[in-house]
């Protein structure tokens, strides 16, 4: 167990403000190991009657989905020690997996993006590990959640901009941008084991966040099933057209006449991350964990109607394309970023349950990537006859009419479910 002397010292403020800085830098490096491929379009390139692009998205989604479900028990049981070596280890699978899919000829180099997706897919519950059952956690857990709105499209400008000034390949581009980011990683992992752990007030406030083992995982399934399924269906919904957005946005900003220009993606992605940033964070104020878990679900109908009424305004040519892209990214991740921040770590304080919100996470995640799969291969496969644009303003359109019945079914559910004498 390490010294007392490693950790960060300050007030509550001060700590809450280093772990959501050292938390939203680690997992921005940690995305450029993943994303930086997205920048490229692969022009051409098809295999088996597929495009080559769609098979590099499935193959890493594959690795996601396969880490989501093996990271129900994995990060479930993980314990608090030795997370930085976990850490770095995972990351530097995934970047010579990098290495391997530049030398390794199309359509062969294909699998190395399973085998970047699969160690990447554990990393978002050991980061989440180091900061949850905190009074900040809200605060701490927005910052990293919307870590991945910023990073997504500030790795995907270096990536465009190294393409842009050096000449890269694109399959090169993915294992050069890692090299960018591997020494900052190093720094900010090393932030992050300064983290203290919950004080006595954290726990009385949140409850112990231990390893949970398998009947205590089963137990806490049985007692909230309905309302779980609902919120992992939310869940999947919201990661299927976040996955889509994030993934095919450089082909939806060519169809929509706008290629070549990177720093469109980060023109886009950081007043979300603000607007994000300030909503989520701002429920550390709410003390009430069941009010906070309420809040939550608010967040997520409101997001589910903004993506929804923005794409109903863009499909009618109302609103200009970055309006949109703005307006259905803000949206969806309204819905996305609280699952992945504060409404499970409420649920958790809430309902008085010992254990730990990545199995919760992770158990969403799981069946998330597993739509994002299924709806990726079914418009293959099928070959539906529609460019991403399309595709992308239909699904939204669809989902979230279905997300805003599945938000208020939850919100019904788990208020029955309150007993009189909880008062968290």
């Amino acid at each position: 167990m390490p010294s007392e002397t490693r950790f960060y010292k300050g007030t509550a403020v001060q700590t809450g403000l280093y772990a959501a800085a050292a938390a939203f830098l680690t997992y921005t490096v940690i995305f450029g190991f993943r994303k930086s491929y997205t920048v490229c379009t692969f022009d051409g390139l098809r295999f088996a009657g597929l495009g080559y692009k769609t098979l590099l998205v499935l193959s890493q989604m594959i690795g996601y989905l396969l880490a989501k479900f093996y990271g129900i028990r994995f990060i479930a049981e993980l314990k608090r020690w030795g997370r930085n070596r976990i850490i770095l280890l995972l990351v530097g699978i995934a970047w010579v997996a990098w290495f391997f899919f530049a030398v390794v000829p199309a359509p062969y180099n294909i699998v190395f993006l399973f085998l970047n997706g699969f160690p990447l897919g554990m990393l978002w519950g050991v980061v989440f590990s180091y900061i949850e059952g905190r009074r900040s956690t809200d605060f701490i857990g927005a910052a990293l959640a919307v870590s991945f709105i910023f990073s997504s499209g500030f790795v995907k400008t270096v990536g465009g901009w190294l393409i842009l000034h050096f000449g890269l390949s694109e399959f090169w581009l993915p294992f050069v941008t890692g090299a960018v980011f591997a020494l900052p990683l190093l720094l900010f992992v090393w932030m992050m084991e300064r983290i203290p752990p919950p004080d006595d007030a954290d726990i009385a406030s949140r409850m112990s966040r231990q390893p949970m083992a398998a009947a205590e995982r089963k137990k806490l399934v049985h007692s909230f099933l309905p309302g779980l399924i609902a919120c992992i269906l939310i869940y999947g919904f919201a990661t299927i057209f976040r996955d889509i957005r994030d993934n095919f946005s450089a082909d939806m900003w060519k169809e929509m006449g706008y290629a070549n220009q990177p720093a469109l993606f980060s023109t886009t992605e950081t007043p979300i991350t603000l607007i994000v940033l300030v909503l989520i964070g701002s429920m550390v104020a709410i003390r009430n964990s069941y009010r906070a878990f309420m809040v939550a679900h608010l967040f997520i109908m409101l997001g589910f109607v903004v993506a929804g009424f923005s794409t109903w305004l863009f499909m009618r040519q109302l609103i200009q394309p970055i309006w949109w892209m703005t307006a259905a990214g803000l949206g969806l991740y309204m819905v996305y970023i609280p699952f992945n921040s504060v409404f499970f770590e409420r649920f958790i304080a809430a309902f008085r349950y010992t254990g730990n919100v990545g199995f919760l996470i992770y158990l969403a995640d799981s069946f998330g990537y597993a739509g994002s799969v299924g709806v990726l291969l079914s418009k293959e496969i099928f070959r539906v006859k529609l460019n991403w644009v399309q595709f992308f303003s239909n699904s939204v359109i669809i989902l979230s009419v279905i997300g805003v019945f599945l938000t208020l079914f939850s919100i019904i559910y788990f208020s029955r479910k309150r007993k009189p004498t909880t008062h968290s």
